[in-house]
């Protein structure tokens, strides 16, 4: 069957040059092309994708609502954004609601579908200029922290945590969109140890997929 996709685009041109992209390739399905946001949560109900495609400015519901909905209920699927927003408000909330790539509108169809293709394998696609925002973003909340008196003992939170202090930081910034390439460079470790980590996580967990490990993470109160 390949790789399900829904669209979810209000602008007629955008939504069939999108559509044209995912039927050009053979490796793709289309499951559903809609231009609201409550049509899309009917649709990724109905029929569950492997891949949304989904823009923020949407006429009814709000496009972050479609995400956070598709991630709470389809943890399985990937959401990637392709949008005219590229400030760091729709930013910030986009991949705090759960999506995993984020291209601008301006993207080329060759880049859309790489995209696709990357955001299912398990990378998190995003337009250059967004990624180095969102670096200097996490560099900032990242930052070293002035030395304080030790601190108490750990929480019970924290004992009960399956995951190590590492693995949750890395399972933070995985969940935020960032590639398993951009978390190497953040935390100055190599890919392969990143990739080593992730796999951990999924065994703890018992997933399989970034999103999976995002949504369960969150709902065992871990994020």
């Amino acid at each position: 069957m390949g790789i399900a996709v829904l669209i979810v685009e209000d602008e007629s041109e955008c939504l069939r040059r999108f559509v044209d992209v995912v039927l050009a390739d053979p490796a793709l399905t289309l499951v559903g092309a809609v231009s609201s946001g409550q049509a899309a949560i009917t649709m990724a109900d109905a029929s569950p994708p492997d891949v949304v495609l989904v823009d923020l400015g949407l006429p009814d519901v709000d496009g972050i609502e479609v995400i956070r909905h598709v991630v709470r209920h389809h943890p399985q699927a990937e959401v990637l954004v392709v949008t005219m927003f590229g400030d760091d408000a729709h930013i910030v909330a986009a991949v705090e609601a759960g999506a995993t790539g984020y291209l601008l509108k301006d993207a080329a169809p060759r880049q859309i579908v790489e995209a696709i293709h990357a955001i299912r394998a398990g990378d998190a696609p995003i337009t250059p200029s967004i990624a180095r925002r969102v670096l200097s973003r996490f560099r900032a909340l990242h930052a070293p922290a002035p030395a304080t008196a030790p601190t108490t003992a750990p929480t019970a939170e924290a004992v009960a945590s399956p995951l190590t202090e590492r693995e949750t930081e890395i399972l933070q910034l995985v969940g935020k969109g960032l590639s398993f390439a951009d978390v190497a460079q953040l935390l100055e470790v190599s890919p392969h140890t990143v990739v080593t980590h992730v796999k951990r996580i999924y065994r703890k967990l018992a997933v399989h997929s970034r999103g999976e490990a995002v949504f369960e993470a969150r709902s065992m109160g871990l994020l």
